[in-house]
């Protein structure tokens, strides 16, 4: 296991690049496999949890393609059409990837062969029932441990068309449904309560399947062939947050964030620091393979915090580790409600995040939906060993916050941030300044 010092630094300052966007890499090498012939994507995110789609699609007997050194995010896919995947004669493994898990049981459900699907330790605790119940309406047969825990054993099975009403809102769980009902005879619905992430929407019109949206629900019509396309995939903007809240821990730091994605239904997280003081400017939007890309600029600025509830939280359901972990950084702290979700992501995130925040002597208040941390004037962070519970997202929430501290902090299990951002910590080396 891997320990890393962050020692306090003065700013960050520069440009930087962060690697495709995780969801839409996940999205767009599915929908490449159900293609009729060979679909290019450039940008495709290193992440480990994107290699794992790719790995599964490999066993379903996918051809892809995959460039190294300077053209390492070219993946070329070659589909066979949505009845081309082939019975795998090993189980599928998901590794700590539950998009790959909760999308790719959408599109095994309608095979004509049955598959098995498992993960990692941390991902064989997740649940999965809310996918498993709507697919099961849909005349899916998968069996669970304990009902609603991988390993998976999905029976591909004739599907039928539904309506269905999200009861919590979740993107994957309405992907996995969209995807399904690319196999299933007439048209299959979502209705979410409130509006999620849209990239799977985005990425199957791309492709060519047929679509349409009244409000918060959408719809697909099953067994329309999806064509084979060259896409780019923009910089993930979850992982530029990072870098975002660097330059607002640290007093003169100055920051540019080339060619990320701006999708509206992801861009809620610099509503919220803007709201807060944050100077950030966007510029250079354009449009690229269906999703909005720019360049996101931001100077170090003072940060009132604020309270995260409702709606939102379904919006920012990525980025509140990072948002809380700001909270000493803001003059009011930061409280977030309504994000019990945050307790079965790769780790308890609310736990870990109260945890964490008090050993740097942040003042925290945990509850069962969220928490509450301190601002200024509780005092400054200072230094401690973090535990992240080898979760990414964690490790880099933790490193940002650790470089504002008056000593330096300790990041245990540091190579979990692979999971999502292999190069998170070189690329951070390059911007710091102490």
């Amino acid at each position: 296991m891997t320990k890393r010092t962050i020692v306090p630094a003065r700013k960050v300052s520069g440009l930087v690049e962060v690697p495709g966007d995780k969801s839409i890499s996940h999205r767009y090498a599915l929908l490449a496999a159900l293609a009729n012939g060979r679909s290019e994507i450039t940008g495709y995110a290193a992440a480990a949890d994107c290699q794992s789609t790719l790995n599964c699609l490999k066993r379903l007997g996918v051809r892809v393609e995959r460039s190294s050194g300077a053209s390492a995010g070219q993946v070329a896919i070659t589909g066979a059409g949505l009845d081309g995947l082939r019975r795998s004669r090993r189980t599928l493994d998901a590794e700590n990837s539950g998009t790959t898990m909760r999308l790719i049981t959408g599109i095994l459900a309608g095979q004509s062969f049955d598959s098995t699907l498992t993960g990692d330790a941390s991902l064989r605790k997740r649940p999965m029932r809310r996918v498993i119940e709507p697919l099961t309406r849909m005349g899916a047969h998968i069996v669970a441990r304990d009902g609603n825990f991988a390993p998976l054993k999905i029976e591909g099975a004739a599907l039928r068309a539904i309506h269905y009403t999200l009861p919590v809102a979740s993107a994957q769980v309405k992907s996995a449904v969209l995807l399904a009902g690319l196999f299933a005879e007439g048209e299959t619905s979502v209705e979410e309560p409130v509006r999620t992430r849209d990239h799977t929407e985005v990425a199957l019109s791309e492709f060519g399947a047929s679509m349409r949206r009244t409000g918060r629900t959408v719809s697909i019509t099953g067994r329309t062939p999806l064509q084979p396309r060259k896409v780019a995939i923009p910089g993930d903007l979850s992982s530029a947050v990072f870098f975002l809240a660097a330059a607002l821990v640290l007093p003169e730091s100055d920051l540019i964030v080339h060619n990320v994605g701006l999708n509206p239904t992801r861009t809620a997280v610099l509503d919220v620091l803007c709201s807060w003081g944050a100077a950030i400017k966007i510029v250079s939007v354009h449009g690229e393979s269906g999703e909005l890309v720019g360049d996101v600029s931001i100077q170090h600025s003072p940060l009132t915090g604020g309270v995260l509830s409702g709606a939102v939280v379904a919006q920012l359901i990525d980025e509140l580790p990072m948002l809380a972990a700001l909270g000493p950084y803001t003059e009011r702290g930061v409280e977030i409600r309504d994000a019990a979700e945050l307790r079965i992501k790769e780790s308890d995130r609310i736990a870990v995040l109260a945890a964490n925040l008090r050993h740097m002597g942040a003042h925290v208040e945990e509850r069962p939906d969220g928490l509450r941390v301190e601002g200024k004037g509780a005092g400054r962070l200072h230094g401690a060993e973090i535990d992240p519970a080898d979760d990414h997202r964690m490790a880099m929430a933790f490193t940002i916050a650790a470089l504002g501290a008056y000593s330096p902090s300790v990041i245990r299990d540091a190579e979990c941030v692979a999971i999502s951002y292999p190069d998170f910590f070189s690329v951070l080396d390059r911007i710091v300044e102490r």
